[in-house]
């Protein structure tokens, strides 16, 4: 098996290059811990996932470089890296990650601000006099 793994993930303005190394399950995000580094515990359980479900939270250390968008989007971002790099280690996790939803890339993204509008969609107050 290679030393680093690696694999890309994305959501909505977040990118995370997210890179596995054998050993003990300490997740290191831009070289700071994850308690650190998320405050909440709903967005450490996130990136958590994929390592739960292929039951290999202890075999790998994470090392993440994430930038843009907010902590959510981040952490969505996180998960789908790990996702990705854990198909690296063993194609058997497939079916695994696929079923849980985590290879998926989400698409949602910001609609872009139209022309004659306030914003995407919201239009200028109508009065009718």
């Amino acid at each position: 098996m290679a030393n680093k793994l690696y694999g890309t993930g994305r959501r909505k303005k977040s990118i995370a290059r997210v890179y596995l190394v054998p050993g003990t399950g300490k997740i290191t995000i831009n070289k700071r811990d994850i308690d650190e580094y998320f405050g909440l515990e709903t967005l450490k359980t996130v990136v958590r996932q994929p390592l739960v479900a292929t039951e290999t939270t202890d075999k790998f250390d994470v090392k993440v470089n994430v930038h843009g968008g907010g902590f959510t989007g981040q952490a969505g971002a996180i998960r789908h890296g790990l996702s990705r790099a854990l198909l690296n280690v063993d194609p058997e996790f497939r079916p695994i990650l696929k079923k849980e939803g985590y290879l998926t890339r989400d698409p949602r993204m910001k609609e872009r601000k139209k022309y004659g509008l306030k914003a995407a969609r919201r239009a200028p107050q109508f009065s009718k006099r």
